[in-house]
């Protein structure tokens, strides 16, 4: 596998914190995530697999690890984006993920697109 400079995959994430969802009093926190990745590059890649760490306030890390996301494995032409909104749960109100996806060119070519770290936190919550 090579870095996803050979093959750009651009990745922009947006979180939000569903209180409705939430628990504080049990120590459950949903939260959701909207990702595009978009194909800056110009080879055709497919999305086959992902690979997060979810992580919480307390050091608890979560691995994910499984085919496409959302059920999908997106195609991305030249210039391409796809977007999808997915979530997951903490049990403290602030926390972070970071991964990769495996992708492979129309030529065979696998590489990793890393996910950048984001956090994942419920508004007003104080670091201590």
């Amino acid at each position: 596998m090579t870095s996803n400079q050979l093959y750009p995959i651009e990745i922009r994430i947006k979180t939000n914190y569903l209180e409705a969802q939430s628990k504080p009093s049990k120590n459950y926190y949903v939260f959701t995530y909207t990702i595009t990745i978009k194909n800056t590059g110009s080879v055709p890649s497919r999305l086959l697999s992902r690979h997060w760490y979810v992580t919480d306030a307390n050091g608890k890390v979560q691995e994910v690890i499984g085919d496409g996301v959302v059920g999908k494995q997106p195609y991305l032409r030249a210039g391409e984006s796809f977007q999808y909104t997915s979530g997951t749960t903490l049990e403290t109100p602030l926390g972070s993920m970071h991964g990769s996806y495996q992708m492979i060119t129309d030529d065979g070519q696998e590489f990793e697109a890393m996910i950048p770290a984001f956090s994942l936190s419920k508004p007003d919550t104080v670091i201590h």
